[in-house]
């Protein structure tokens, strides 16, 4: 079963900051670290519409499509399927359980700071993991804003 999460963060920084906080390659590379050392995304131009790959060191992952993304404000995925070995996978049974689950992040001005916000879709065997750890993640985004 699909549960849908939100977590946020206060952080006094502009948006732009936090954005960069977020989606800069070496920044991306750091928070995600709490989730699984070495984590990576990759993308063509991370535009609406395109796909990207979140993946591990030895290029095992997921891939998605960016559905939404108004830089500095939102940037949503849908999770579509399996990364092996660099190589997107066919939709299996498996992967039918999550296929569709989505991942978004957003900014929303506050009083003296902004609040980042994200919603994500997690199967039941993750739920545990991902509620202790999505703070540490946010934290470190936080940190990098300082």
């Amino acid at each position: 079963m699909i549960n849908r999460l939100q977590f946020s963060i206060d952080i006094e920084a502009e948006k732009a900051k936090i954005w960069n906080a977020l989606w800069n390659e070496d920044a991306y590379r750091e928070w995600a670290s709490v989730f699984f050392e070495g984590s990576y995304a990759i993308s063509d131009n991370w535009k609406e519409g395109s796909k990207v790959l979140f993946l591990a060191p030895d290029q095992s992952g997921i891939y998605s499509i960016i559905e939404t993304h108004i830089p500095n404000e939102i940037i949503g995925f849908r999770h579509i399927g399996n990364v092996v070995n660099g190589e997107e996978q066919p939709i299996d049974d498996e992967t039918k359980r999550w296929s569709g689950a989505i991942e978004i992040y957003r900014l929303t001005e506050g009083v003296h700071k902004n609040i980042l916000c994200v919603e994500i879709d997690v199967m039941d065997e993750h739920l545990d993991f991902m509620t202790a750890t999505f703070p540490k993640a946010l934290e470190k985004i936080k940190k990098n804003c300082l």
